[in-house]
């Protein structure tokens, strides 16, 4: 336990290998999309100029993060310092730390944001970016706009001081956030009793790919990232079969334009965007 800690305590001085990890699990999931695709993709050109689009806006997401890192290192030692939030309180132990983190990163950085992104015209007008893609797989699920990662990020602080996250725990939580970022997010068919199994206490692809589809108001359920219980307690759960699915949105964004780059980044700043 104290070698697995020590890894991730200082993880958040290794973007490099953070970096590698998402990448390493991107490919897998890429190749699986091949095997086990859940639809049939209608690519404007093919998928690696659909990809490119994508990883655009992903490196530029982590840049964002990777120096946002020393906002929330400093944070991190602040609640420590004075033994604030959560986890002090409650005297919790490493595990429970740990698991107690997670949720509170979770419901602030993952559910909250994400919902506060659809009620809320000026946040919608970012995230627009998000759901204009035609086309959901792998490469999908950190396509954000950069001024929504960092509206992201702040949501993700004010999880950090409520529970007084240590940096361990945060970068625990953040691996495991990329993780289903891209797990979610993938064209995979997963055994429907297995993705439903899933389903009760992690958000998994179908549940997912739910929030994508094109028509409210299935785009403003399934708000979750890593946990679905937000979303069962909260009444945000809902379930489509995955064949009645149609990615996009049916208004806000010309669907054409989905994999303009340049059309993406100016669209929040239009009067009609």
């Amino acid at each position: 336990m104290d070698a697995f800690l020590e890894f991730f305590n200082g993880l958040e001085n290794r973007p490099l290998q953070r970096f590698s990890f998402f990448v390493g699990g991107m490919l897998i999931l890429w190749i699986a999309e091949g095997a086990i695709p859940l639809i049939s993709m209608n690519y404007k050109k093919n998928k690696a100029r659909h990809a490119l689009v994508n990883v655009g806006f992903t490196a530029m997401h982590f840049v964002i993060h990777t120096l946002l890192a020393a906002v929330i290192l400093l944070i991190a030692d602040w609640t420590k310092a004075h033994s604030f939030g959560l986890v002090y309180w409650l005297k919790a132990n490493t595990l429970w730390t740990i698991m107690l983190s997670a949720l509170v990163l979770d419901f602030f950085g993952g559910w909250l944001v994400h919902i506060v992104e659809h009620k809320v015209p000026l946040f919608w007008r970012f995230h627009i970016i998000h759901h204009a893609d035609n086309n959901v797989d792998v490469t999908t699920g950190l396509r954000h706009h950069p001024l929504e990662s960092i509206f992201r990020g702040l949501f993700f602080i004010i999880g950090i001081l409520v529970a007084g996250v240590p940096m361990y725990a945060v970068m625990i939580y953040q691996t495991l956030l990329v993780f289903f970022t891209t797990f979610t997010h993938a064209n995979i068919s997963l055994p429907a009793s297995v993705d439903k199994l899933l389903s009760y206490v992690l958000v998994s692809p179908n549940m997912h790919k739910v929030h994508h589809h094109w028509k409210q108001p299935h785009t403003d359920t399934n708000y979750g990232a890593v946990f679905s219980i937000w979303d069962r307690l909260l009444g945000t759960f809902s379930t489509l079969n995955p064949g009645q699915i149609r990615y996009g949105l049916d208004r806000y964004y010309p669907n054409e334009k989905d994999e303009d780059f340049l059309s993406l980044m100016k669209r929040p700043f239009q009067k009609n965007g």
